[in-house]
């Protein structure tokens, strides 16, 4: 299958191109960005010597002609513009922005108004152990960002047997990789040297993701109170959710029954770290109950489980592949 990028300039394309490059049945066509005419080992001085390919100008007929699936590695409001042309062809399209991940009615109200309407609610929802069987047959899959993607595989195996009438409390800890490639004042190393801060507490865009999807999937509505932290390490993401118990449950026993199926889902007896996923497609998942009191801490790579392996995932399965083709299984260790 003849594979392109657009948007290969950031931390998710490069590695999408380190996967694709290892990938069994994909092959590199086509990698573009919003200004061409440069060579990605020039742009990724880190690829000198394993690939010479030239990033294009970005142009929805380039991608018809050179792709059969592409990647849209790009910001909200950018993918949409590429994808609203890409409907009525061959091209599968997995979309890591936000542009198609939700209901029209709530991306509006949280990032901006939507260009291409129409197909506002037609993207698949790419997490792929509750969506696996409408991949399957997609168009357009949206790709989970990370927050939302720790965070559902970590809390959506005990929500029949929670208080939804509480709310859940969701503390999200990310490295800086996550923030993208542009530095800012709070990205400088200045800023993020020996510090941690939460930015957005309470106000994150992704808190109202994770409730719809909750919804979607189960048919009940919970508050989510979300709070997202920046940690001084490059990569890897630490969601911990506290939750209220209406069922005596073994925590445990729930998530190896739930996710007994799913390779990518690795269930601890003990608190999960970042270290244990870095570099690889896995979410560690661990879970605690104290009287009612539930406590679930999930474990990913935000570049890799949060973003391109995850969205390959998906490729895998628009495409009719091995669903597992091309996953990172080895950690950065030590």
């Amino acid at each position: 299958m003849r594979v392109g990028i657009v948007g290969v300039s950031g931390y998710t394309g490069l590695e999408l191109i380190k996967l694709i490059l290892a990938h069994p049945y994909f092959q590199l066509t086509y990698l573009a960005a919003s200004t061409g005419d440069i060579m990605v080992e020039a742009l990724h001085p880190a690829l000198q010597d394993v690939i010479t390919m030239k990033i294009e100008k970005a142009s929805p007929e380039s991608i018809k002609a050179h792709c059969d699936v592409v990647f849209l590695a790009l910001p909200h409001k950018a993918s949409m513009g590429f994808a609203k042309e890409l409907w009525d062809s061959d091209v599968k399209v997995v979309d890591l922005s936000a542009d198609y991940r939700l209901l029209q009615e709530t991306y509006e109200k949280h990032y901006c108004a939507h260009e291409d309407a129409p197909n506002a609610h037609k993207g698949i929802y790419g997490l792929i152990e509750y969506y696996r069987d409408d991949i399957q047959d997609a168009k357009l899959v949206a790709s989970p960002g990370c927050y939302p993607t720790a965070t559902l595989l970590g809390i959506l195996p005990f929500i029949p047997y929670i208080d939804t009438n509480a709310p859940l409390f969701v503390d999200a800890k990310s490295g800086v990789s996550g923030a993208g490639k542009s530095c800012t004042e709070t990205t400088h190393f200045v800023s993020i040297n020996d510090n941690i801060f939460a930015y957005n507490p309470l106000k994150h865009r992704h808190a109202p993701e994770i409730m719809e999807k909750i919804a979607n999937i189960y048919g009940v509505d919970i508050n989510v109170h979300f709070v997202p932290h920046l940690v001084p390490m490059t990569r890897g993401e630490l969601v911990s959710v506290y939750a209220t118990l209406k069922e005596d449950i073994d925590p445990i026993e729930i998530l190896r029954n739930h996710y007994a199926n799913d390779p990518f889902i690795r269930i601890r007896e003990k608190p999960v770290d970042t270290k244990g996923v870095s570099g690889t497609h896995f979410c560690d998942i661990f879970a605690v109950r104290e009287g009612n009191a539930l406590f679930v801490s999930s474990s990913i790579d935000n570049l890799l489980r949060g973003a391109s392996s995850q969205a390959l995932a998906a490729a895998n399965i628009m495409c009719g592949f091995d669903e597992n083709a091309g996953l990172p299984t080895l950690a950065y260790v030590p």
